[in-house]
């Protein structure tokens, strides 16, 4: 069955870098786009960034964590990163990976979602 396992998560100093991790299997993950939310607490889940399918990696962002988080993917390992730089306080939620066929910023339009995992940043 479809599995995602995210890992990475942790706490970091406001300034700071981390970097996120998502394995998958269960499913063909190249014909896959892949993204990252993000859910605060008593706030909703947020987008964060997605990136295509194989050939030509497009990506987008949410306007939050645009310069300064990256999205890549490694299609031989069936992992998707987030690497989240110059962190801040907001930054602090679970952090959840998600996997569709459709490459949007549209929560509702990934059938498929990790766990999540915890950062939390520091001032």
């Amino acid at each position: 069955q479809v599995q995602l396992v995210e890992s990475g998560g942790g706490l970091v100093q406001a300034g700071g870098s981390l970097r996120l991790s998502c394995a998958a299997s269960g499913f063909t993950f190249s014909s896959y786009a892949m993204g990252w939310f993000r859910q605060a607490p008593g706030k909703e889940r947020e987008f964060v960034a997605a990136i295509r399918w194989s050939g030509g990696d497009r990506t987008l962002y949410g306007d939050s964590v645009k310069g300064r988080f990256t999205i890549s993917r490694d299609n031989a390992k069936n992992t998707v990163y987030l690497e989240m730089n110059i962190v801040k306080p907001e930054d602090t939620a679970v952090y959840y990976c998600a996997a569709g066929r459709v490459f949007t910023t549209t929560r509702n339009a990934y059938p498929y979602w990790g766990q999540g995992t915890q950062v939390t940043v520091s001032s």
